[in-house]
């Protein structure tokens, strides 16, 4: 029942696959981690087109777990919906 809880990637689905859409998803999942996931320290968060498929955007989320301090990475696709 939070409206403001996440990183609000719904909005950027039908934006265009360029630098400043990477950025802003960069920023959105880097500061929606810091406020909402307290058990980890994000250590990057980096966004990606792999493979020549332009409609596919892999975000890239590299973490520590303070409570063991083990590292950790995540690769989470991210489709945009209308890019050609």
């Amino acid at each position: 029942m939070r409206p403001d809880f996440g990183c609000g990637l719904h909005e950027m689905v039908f934006s265009l696959n360029d630098a400043a859409t990477q950025g802003r998803i960069t920023y959105a999942v880097r500061n929606a981690l810091i406020q909402w996931e307290p058990r980890i320290d994000v250590l990057d968060v980096d966004v990606e087109t792999r493979g020549g498929r332009s409609e596919v955007l892999l975000i890239n989320v590299h973490y520590r777990v303070r409570s063991t301090n083990n590292f950790f990475n995540l690769v989470y696709p991210f489709y945009l919906a209308g890019t050609t």
